[in-house]
């Protein structure tokens, strides 16, 4: 069966044909940041708003596709009372690190899949990481060598490259960092000859 995915990561897209699960990606167009304030302003939790954008994203792309079997999926960065979104430039990317640094943060990722037009199975991941204190310096020389891919990434940071040394400790799967609750999401794909059981 068709395997698509309602996202324009890369990291995600990755994950997925690692693990033997080849798709293509198709972005999905809907107002993240729109839906996000209306549901913020409605005092929704944001594991709810992770899985609303999640469901949007692959139900936008499963009604262009009603063959298909359609992957959602959207993250969500939580510090104290903020809700985090993407950096828009480098100047805001390090404003990120430096709000955060020396602090907990919890990521949330969401994931639905969609099969004949409908939603069939979703999963939130989460996930715990301690940043350990960041000196201005440090920031600095981090986002140069990163530049400016790492404004695709919700913290500013990528675990899985020089991300990781920006932390003390991770709790939570590996994969729901990278923004995908990868290991959850095998075993509907295997139920649906996607992958072999």
């Amino acid at each position: 069966m068709r395997l698509i995915l309602a996202s324009s990561s890369s990291s995600r897209k990755r994950m997925l044909h690692a693990a033997g699960a080849p798709c293509e990606a198709i972005p999905a167009r809907i107002d993240e940041h729109a839906i996000k304030e209306a549901m913020l302003a409605e005092e929704a939790p944001p594991r709810d708003i992770a899985d609303k954008l999640a469901e949007l994203k692959a139900e936008r792309i499963a009604r262009k596709f009603p063959d298909a079997l359609v992957v959602g999926a959207d993250q969500v960065l939580i510090q104290g009372q903020r809700l985090y979104d993407k950096p828009n430039s480098m100047a805001e990317a390090a404003d990120h690190l430096r709000a955060l640094s020396g602090k907990s943060h919890e990521l949330l990722s969401a994931a639905v899949l969609y099969e004949e037009g409908k939603p069939v199975w979703r999963h939130i991941g989460r996930a715990q990481l301690i940043m350990r204190p960041l000196s201005k310096i440090f920031i600095e020389q981090y986002l140069a060598e990163e530049g400016s891919d790492i404004l695709e990434c919700v913290g500013a940071y990528r675990l899985e490259g020089r991300g990781a040394q920006l932390f003390t400790r991770v709790q939570g799967d590996y994969f729901t960092v990278l923004g995908l609750p990868l290991l959850d999401l095998l075993g509907p794909l295997r139920q649906r000859n996607v992958l072999p059981t």
